[in-house]
């Protein structure tokens, strides 16, 4: 456990420091991972039809490698008195590789993809460190509210990013180069946001010590395998967690693959994209507030029980309209439950978990998501790309089998979304007033 030798009072000008670096690094997911190179690269770069399938993989690979480093990152940022300027070697790979997204062309498959997941791995690696830095810019009183700001920091750095990525493409009509110049955009937009946080934030808590004859590497593993032993003793906590892994994975290929249903199925061009995640990102800040407030009048159980049954309900309505219009509305209502999801899911550690272990609960969870998080990708890009193949094997017309496959692989989220319910529903409700009793 991290020790409370302060040696520095935590100041406003660190606490806005660390809020506008939030601001500036969300600009990443709206614009790379939500809005635009998803589907830039699966209609533009890929020209063999074959651009869901390797999204997908691209995405799943990454996954794959943040998983492998996340326990070593965690204890760096435990251990380390080094927290800014691993930060900062992290936020330079996110952002030079973003940047370098610019000169991804037509038929630039294997550039595409190594740039992505070196920007993708920067940008998670950044986010261990950037997390660690909380205990130095809050007190044990203000970590919530700090916390909770950093994240509505976030949500409008985003929307920010993408109507300024937005102009130059509206007034193109969608010109591909201008499409290129929202990632150098982005990167610049994350760069400059995140200088405030190297000039003003300090590391004033002071790091764990390693024993004698460890190395960091050997600890973090050793860090996690005695907290998953220790966790096998909670039943209740092992079934959410369970739960948990299956419908977050369903969330995973929600989100990663929601420029390519709009854009596949519906014809969106990446302005009306830009739009619609500006929307579902509005909307969501919405839901965060109502499942919230569900979660503390009734239990997290029932909110997110709630949120899932929204949302398989709105995910299955693709099925009945191809209208475009009605998809905006479509795509708001998936941004208010899915943000619901996301935004109890953790309450539901704390009120499973007992108090001194919380930390560590989290920390498992967060490690075991990130494991898992590879599988939902590739389910949904092999689904896709083995029903259009069959398709197209029938005679049926190219671009009807990608719009056909795709109801198949919105099939496979719909499933992960399911089976999380249904073991969710199994987890025992816990509130303020009935909390779990530990031995």
């Amino acid at each position: 456990m991290t020790t409370s030798n302060v040696i520095d009072k935590p100041s406003r000008r660190s606490r806005w420091s660390w809020y506008f670096y939030d601001f500036g690094n969300s600009a990443y997911a709206s614009v790379i991972l939500l809005a635009v190179f998803s589907l830039y690269f699966s209609k533009t770069v890929v020209q063999d039809g074959s651009g869901v399938f390797y999204w997908n993989l691209a995405v799943g690979v990454a996954a794959i490698i943040v998983a492998l480093i996340s326990p070593v990152l965690g204890t760096i940022a435990d251990f380390s008195r080094a927290k800014k300027k691993f930060l900062f070697i992290f936020t330079v790979l996110a952002v030079v590789f973003t940047g370098l997204l610019f000169f991804v062309q037509k038929g630039d498959v294997i550039m595409a993809v190594v740039f992505f997941i070196l920007a993708e791995i920067g940008y998670r690696g950044a986010q261990v460190f950037y997390d660690s830095l909380l205990v130095d810019i809050s007190t044990p009183e203000t970590i919530g509210s700090v916390s909770g700001k950093g994240w509505a920091a976030g949500m409008l750095g985003g929307i920010v990013c993408l109507v300024l990525v937005l102009i130059p493409i509206m007034s193109s009509n969608n010109d591909p180069a201008m499409v290129r110049l929202a990632f150098l955009i982005t990167a610049v937009f994350y760069a400059l946001c995140s200088i405030p946080v190297f000039l003003n934030v300090k590391q004033v808590n002071a790091p764990e010590q390693l024993l004698a004859g460890e190395s960091t590497i050997s600890h973090a593993f050793k860090k996690l395998g005695n907290t998953f032993r220790d966790v096998k003793r909670y039943k209740e906590f092992i079934k959410y967690a369970v739960s948990f892994l299956i419908y977050n994975d369903g969330i995973m290929m929600l989100m990663d693959n929601a420029a390519l249903i709009a854009g596949i199925i519906y014809g969106f061009k990446t302005d009306e994209l830009i739009v619609l995640i500006i929307i579902l990102q509005v909307a969501g800040a919405a839901g965060s507030f109502l499942f919230g407030w569900i979660s503390n009048k009734y239990s997290s159980k029932q909110a997110i029980t709630y949120a899932i049954i929204m949302l398989v309900a709105v995910v299955s309505f693709l099925y009945i309209t191809d209208d475009k219009t009605l998809f905006y509305v479509i795509g708001a209502l998936v941004g208010f439950s899915l943000s619901g999801v996301q935004a109890v899911s953790r309450t539901m550690v704390s009120q499973l978990a007992p108090k001194e272990k919380t930390t560590e609960f989290f920390g498992f969870l967060s490690v075991a998501g990130r494991t898992s998080t590879f599988i939902g990708p590739l389910v949904f890009g092999t689904i896709h790309e083995g029903m259009k193949n069959w398709y197209i094997n029938g005679g049926v017309d190219p671009a009807i089998a990608e719009i056909s496959s795709m109801y198949w692989a919105i099939g496979s989220v719909i499933a992960f979304l399911l089976i999380g319910l249904f073991i969710l529903l199994k987890v025992r409700k816990v509130t303020h007033k009935d909390p779990i009793k530990f031995d």
